[in-house]
């Protein structure tokens, strides 16, 4: 896995060299979703500290131990949030990139206030405006983020978004960086494992890879 590692870290690298940007510029989030603890640990030892996790319950059962054995990794959640889960969001995630509708902000806001934890937030957008998929609508974003910064006082940092399977990502990656750079926001999750040199190009701030360094997902746990 370190050879994988260092291998996404090159690709990344000269992806933003190649764009004029600074390579440090660019963060890698692990996605380690139905991987072990232990898959994980290796990763850890070879360096990577950001990691993402898709299902809240799923992160509870693998990432305490590992908090507590290496202080500095930060864990992003970057699936969709039900609001009953706000609560445990909250207390173990550092990011949360799926802010994506009035109901979970005012929850996460109030969870936020509750136990004097802030994680760092980003809003979802839906770019393909796919029914099945959640995020807000491009022509919404703007006044969704201005809500959830003004009304609800989330700390957002940035956007994410997550391109139809079918459709030229570039498209997707252009338009979220512009919604990003319109509201002042500084950060921005986009790219995969099989696109994220791409994203990089369009200034992706944060990229979330999962099976470049993992390989094949095993199953989804119950």
């Amino acid at each position: 896995m370190s050879a994988a590692l260092a291998e996404v870290r090159a690709r990344i690298a000269a992806a933003a060299r190649a764009a004029a940007r600074d390579p440090a510029a660019v963060t890698l989030v692990a996605v380690s979703k139905t991987h072990g603890a232990e898959r994980v640990e290796e990763l850890l030892q070879a360096g990577q500290r950001v990691f993402g996790e898709n299902r809240v319950q799923e992160a509870q059962a693998k990432f305490p131990g590992l908090k507590t054995r290496y202080p500095d990794l930060e864990l992003h959640l970057i699936g969709p949030l039900q609001t009953n889960k706000a609560r445990d969001a909250v207390a173990l995630f550092d990011v949360i990139e799926s802010v994506d509708r009035p109901k979970l902000a005012a929850e996460l806001a109030r969870e936020m206030v509750r136990q004097g934890r802030r994680p760092a937030c980003f809003v979802q957008i839906n770019t393909g405006e796919e029914e099945q998929k959640a995020g807000v609508a491009p022509g919404e974003a703007d006044a969704f983020i201005r809500a959830c910064i003004e009304e609800h006082k989330l700390p957002v940092v940035g956007v994410m978004c997550i391109p139809p399977a079918d459709e030229e990502p570039a498209l997707h990656f252009a338009l979220l960086a512009k919604i990003a750079a319109r509201n002042g926001l500084k950060q921005v999750s986009m790219g995969m494992s099989a696109d994220y040199e791409t994203a990089v190009r369009f200034g992706a701030t944060h990229v979330r890879v999962g099976s470049a360094l993992f390989g094949a997902r095993g199953p989804v746990p119950a």
